[in-house]
């Protein structure tokens, strides 16, 4: 908890926190909106998943160029740019008159999304880098705490009784805090790397990190997308446990990423994935038990293991020898979006193809390549 009390008693690192904290609050105040956007332009459900595709084709198409601006115009001025124009495209989706112009605002908000995703990521890396303080993963935990008050908001969803009226409330809100905070880094730019010219040598770390980010958020997506499903088809839980294995998994995953900044500190960012991996092992294996209990518990432990994973990830990533911050990061961060999304896919086609229990073996066996894999990284000695 030490990196959290850290993060609240300094705004040097409150401010870039908050911006993980603002960037889940426009997505999920967004989110929660979706249907009231299906019912306005009346389109079906394969129309809306091509829509949301185009948010995710957004954030795709920047991954491959963040690196450049970011080192462009530096990484602080990046992020408050990102924060701007994420406060300016939360908008469009909702008063878009037609279903093209959904599809457009989509893929503008996605693209700006992902460039602040990597901009953050890469502030925070240089500025432990600085400082000598390690507070990555609470603030991936503050990510969390945006889902948190976005749920608490919708409980004014009647009250306000317009989706356009309640993203502009929040993004003003949002935007005045960042103002008063964005002094704290604007003014940060990447330090200067001794780059290497490409070589496997060189690559291969960062392609074992990406694969590591890909199965872990391919993981995670899995785990949100299905456990409510595991839970009433495969383990039979009573109706009000259905959503408790997602809750457990949530919690624990705020809770871990407020704790895993001291125990990185002391171990180290490898050990801290590897035993991350080793918690959602024991965690799939409570899960494939079918016991509802034992799966809930299953879930949280599950929550735990991969709350270290992604920020750690993204230290690592930004730290590797001959490599940019932001080129370190935008790997991570690209590999493991695409693991987000096409996780629950893939697991989709085995549960039709095979079972749903079938699919969370997979999973464990995910978990088992991460465990693996981050042995071969430590031999490797990157950081």
């Amino acid at each position: 908890m030490k990196s959290l009390q850290l993060i609240l008693s300094n705004p040097r690192y409150f401010a870039p926190a908050f911006v993980f904290t603002s960037l889940n609050i426009w997505f999920g105040t967004w989110a929660i909106y979706i249907p009231s956007v299906k019912e306005k332009l009346q389109i079906d459900k394969a129309d809306l998943g091509i829509a949301i595709f185009f948010l995710s084709l957004g954030v795709f198409t920047v991954f491959p160029i963040a690196s450049k601006i970011i080192n462009k115009i530096g990484v602080g001025r990046a992020t408050w740019f990102g924060v701007v124009f994420n406060s300016v495209l939360a908008l469009f989706p909702l008063i878009a008159p037609n279903y093209y112009s959904l599809c457009i605002a989509l893929f503008l908000f996605g693209a700006c999304n992902g460039l602040t995703d990597i901009a953050m990521n890469t502030l925070v890396t240089e500025i432990e880098k600085e400082d000598k303080q390690n507070f990555m993963s609470a603030a991936h935990g503050f990510f969390s705490l945006g889902g948190v008050i976005v749920g608490l908001g919708s409980f004014l969803i009647p009250l306000i009784g317009s989706p356009f009226l309640h993203m502009l409330i929040t993004v003003i809100l949002v935007l005045i805090i960042n103002v008063f905070l964005k002094k704290r880094y604007y003014h940060i730019t990447a330090a200067p790397v001794e780059k290497e010219p490409f070589s496997l040598k060189l690559f291969k770390p960062l392609l074992v990190l990406g694969i590591i980010g890909f199965v872990s958020m391919g993981s995670e997506g899995g785990i949100i997308d299905w456990s409510a499903l595991y839970l009433k088809e495969v383990v039979l839980a009573p109706e009000a446990l259905i959503g408790s294995g997602f809750l457990a998994f949530s919690a624990m995953m705020t809770f871990g990423r407020f704790l895993g900044d001291g125990i990185s500190q002391r171990i180290g960012s490898i050990k801290l994935v590897a035993l991350g991996a080793f918690i959602a092992i024991i965690g799939y294996v409570l899960v494939l038990s079918e016991n509802s209990i034992l799966a809930i518990v299953g879930f949280a432990l599950n929550g735990l293991g991969f709350s270290v994973m992604v920020p750690e990830l993204f230290r690592i990533g930004g730290n590797v020898k001959g490599v940019e911050s932001s080129q370190g990061v935008a790997f991570i961060a690209g590999t493991g979006y695409s693991g987000f999304l096409l996780g629950p896919v893939i697991l989709g086609f085995l549960a039709e193809g095979f079972t749903l229990k079938t699919s969370f073996w997979a999973l464990l066996g995910c978990a088992a390549l991460v465990l693996f894999l981050t042995i071969v990284l430590n031999t490797k000695k990157t950081t």
